[in-house]
């Protein structure tokens, strides 16, 4: 099994900060607009270098959003940064009429997602986004996994005619995909290959289920675990591959286990090949107030939840 490994951990919205400020240099429409947390979104060089393109709106989202769509008639393309719970939640009847059903390019990026946010606790914390998101009309819905893939998301919407919604973290995590691979929106990327059993991942759960994949070979129980990086559109045709395989499959995402990763992963197979699944997944339950690590560990979506889940998989087959 191909072994991963990092030499350092950045937070995933740097790479969000970091993609933007590049965008700035080489696309001239792209303008940013921020509800009063420049600094948590890493757009102060944007601001910086490029004042005039910069909308401070302070704290009031939905404004946010209604100034986002109306920038887009002009062709501009605007990102708008603040916390996801703030994205989604706060603002989603804004979203819903002046960006998705009017199918304005607006990309939405949101940091702070899932219980990753940690100490701010549950009024802060978003795991229903996902599902708000996916099952807007024509929204794209992607969820990075490191800073390298958060970054090169980020440059790669722009590219993109339609409203996106990019979905990142607040904590250092590992750096472990390369710097080069070019992000494709709705193409997954395998990144061990397996017999025994699936595993599809999202967000901060590839890494662990990486971990969790080292685990389960130390047991002589082989993994394929998947990136799915993107989950509307979801690629479909990698995971029909992979199960036609291992005849199993388990969904990590953090999030909650209704209307996440998961259940788009269970209409797939249920259209096409009905397959044994478990889900590593909130437990349709609100977060607190602790460390991540604390956090993952007691809402069971770290490496050990997988190792466990994919042995309750196993057994099914």
């Amino acid at each position: 099994m191909k072994k991963y490994t990092y030499t350092e951990m950045k937070d995933t919205r740097s790479g969000f900060g970091d993609g933007l400020t590049e965008l700035g240099k080489t696309n001239p429409n792209v303008v940013a607009l921020c509800a009063d947390l420049t600094g948590s979104l890493k757009m102060n060089e944007f601001e910086k270098n490029h004042p005039e393109r910069f909308f401070q709106v302070g704290i009031a989202e939905a404004n946010m959003m209604g100034i986002a769509a109306g920038l887009t008639i002009g062709g501009k393309i605007p990102f708008t940064g603040t916390f996801a719970n703030f994205s989604t939640g706060r603002v989603y009847d804004q979203i819903r009429q002046s960006i998705a059903y009017s199918d304005k390019n607006v990309k939405i990026c949101a940091s702070h997602a899932g219980l990753t946010l940690g100490e701010d606790g549950a009024t802060h914390q978003i795991l229903e986004d996902i599902g708000l998101m996916k099952m807007l009309p024509g929204m794209t819905v992607i969820n990075t996994c490191d800073y390298n893939q958060t970054k090169a998301a980020t440059i790669a919407i722009a590219d993109y005619e339609g409203p996106v919604y990019l979905r990142f973290g607040r904590p250092k995590v590992p750096v472990f995909m390369p710097t080069d691979q070019p992000f494709e929106i709705g193409k997954a990327v395998t990144l061990t290959e397996g017999k025994d059993v699936t595993i599809v991942a999202t967000g901060h759960l590839v890494w662990e289920s990486l971990q969790a994949a080292e685990k389960l070979e130390a047991e002589g129980i082989s993994a394929e675990v998947i990136n799915i990086h993107t989950i509307k559109p979801l690629d479909e045709e990698a995971i029909l591959a992979s199960v036609s395989k291992t005849g199993c499959i388990v969904t990590a995402e953090e999030h909650n286990k209704f209307g996440g990763l998961g259940e788009s992963v269970s209409r797939c197979l249920a259209l096409n090949n009905p397959t044994p699944q478990e889900f590593v997944a909130v437990n349709d339950t609100f977060g607190e107030s602790a460390t991540p690590a604390q956090l993952m560990e007691k809402y069971n979506i770290n490496d050990d939840a997988v190792v466990e889940a994919v042995k309750k998989v196993l057994k099914r087959k």
